[in-house]
C-alpha cells in the first residue's frame, strides 16, 4: 500500500517525488509484550542506519555497475539508508536507468527519491531525466517529502544561489517509534556560503518536526569546518571516529555523516571500506524511543 502524504502546490513543503513501497523480504514485526520492560514501559528500538553516495552507481574506478553498488549497500545490513548521487533516467552513465526503483527492487526496500534536478528527456517519449537523493527503508514509510535548500546549479549558466529541491525527508515507523530521516548532498564548491546557506535552510526544516531526526549525506566539508558549526547542539555526529569516507580508496576526508538529535542513542558506528563507490558509506547502530512523533 502506498503511505499518504503531505502535498502542496508549491513553498518548501512541497512533495517533489513519488515514494515507491515495494515488498519486504521479511515481514516488519510488531510491538509485542516482550518489547516493555518489568514496569510495562517501553524498550529503546534499535534502528540502524546507514549513509553512501553512491557515484551514480560507478565505482572508484569509473565503471557503472549497480549489481556492485546494491552488493555494497546489502552488505552494511542497514535498516534506511540514505542515498546521494542518484540517477533516474539521467543518461549513458548509467544506461538511464531507475537507480532508485532498481536498487529498492534488488534489495526488497521502500525507497523515496528527491530529484535535485528534473529536466526534459533526451529523445522524444523518453522518460525525464532526474538526480537526487534517495532513501531506502526497511521499515514502513508514513511521509516523505522533498524540500527546497539553496543551492548553485550545475545546469545552468552563470548560476546564483536559489532555492531548489532535492533535502528528502521520511518519516518511518519503526516498531511504533516514529523518527524523521533526512538525506542531504551540499554544495562541492571550496567557497562555503552556499553550503552555510544550506545549513541554515535544513535546520529550519528540521525544527519544524518533532520527535527523534537523523540527518544523513554528504556534507562536502569535514566536521570542523565553520559552516557545520550551526549543525552541532541541534545534533550531534554519530561516527566522530570512524575514518576517512573519501576518496574511497586511502581517504584522506570525512565528508559523509549520520547526525542525530539529542534523544538518540549511539551505540555503534564504522566506516566500511569498499571501491563501489569513490566515497565509503557510513553505518550507524542507533537506539530510539516509542513516544510518536
Amino acid at each position: 500500500m502506498q503511505p499518504s502524504f503531505r502535498r502542496a502546490l508549491g513553498g518548501r513543503r512541497a512533495v517533489a517525488a513519488v515514494l515507491t513501497a515495494l515488498a519486504l523480504a521479511a515481514a516488519v514485526p510488531s510491538p509485542a509484550a516482550a518489547d516493555t520492560d518489568d514496569r510495562g514501559r517501553p524498550r529503546p528500538v534499535p534502528l540502524r542506519v546507514a549513509t553512501y553516495n553512491i557515484h551514480a552507481g560507478a565505482g572508484q574506478d569509473g565503471v557503472f555497475d549497480l549489481d556492485r553498488t546494491a552488493g555494497a549497500i546489502r552488505e552494511l545490513n542497514a535498516d534506511v539508508i540514505g542515498l546521494q548521487e542518484v540517477d533516474v533516467h539521467w543518461g549513458a552513465r548509467s544506461d538511464f536507468v531507475d537507480e532508485a526503483r532498481a536498487l529498492a527492487g534488488k534489495l526488497g526496500m521502500r525507497v523515496f527519491f528527491a530529484p535535485i534536478y528534473d529536466l526534459d528527456p533526451a529523445a522524444e517519449g523518453g522518460e525525464r531525466r532526474q538526480f537526487g537523493v534517495a532513501i531506502l527503508s526497511r521499515y514502513p514509510v508514513l511521509d516523505a517529502e522533498n524540500h527546497d535548500i539553496t543551492r548553485l546549479s550545475t545546469q545552468t549558466p552563470d548560476p546564483v544561489p536559489a532555492p531548489a529541491p532535492g533535502f528528502a525527508e521520511v518519516v518511518v515507523n519503526v516498531r511504533g517509534a516514529h523518527v524523521h530521516v533526512y538525506s542531504t548532498h551540499l554544495d562541492y564548491r571550496s567557497d562555503p556560503s552556499v553550503r552555510a546557506a544550506q545549513v541554515g535552510d535544513m535546520l529550519a526544516v528540521l525544527a519544524e518536526d518533532r520527535g527523534p531526526k537523523i540527518l544523513v549525506g554528504d556534507f562536502n566539508a569535514e566536521a570542523a569546518a565553520p559552516e557545520l558549526a550551526p549543525l552541532w547542539g541541534p545534533l550531534r555526529d554519530a561516527a566522530p571516529d570512524g575514518g576517512g569516507t573519501y576518496p574511497a580508496v586511502d581517504p584522506v576526508k570525512r565528508i559523509d555523516f549520520v547526525t542525530v538529535s539529542p534523544d538518540v542513542t549511539v551505540t555503534g558506528a564504522r566506516t566500511v571500506a569498499t571501491d563501489a563507490s569513490d566515497h565509503r558509506p557510513v553505518v550507524t547502530d542507533l537506539k530510539l524511543h516509542r513516544r510518536g512523533h
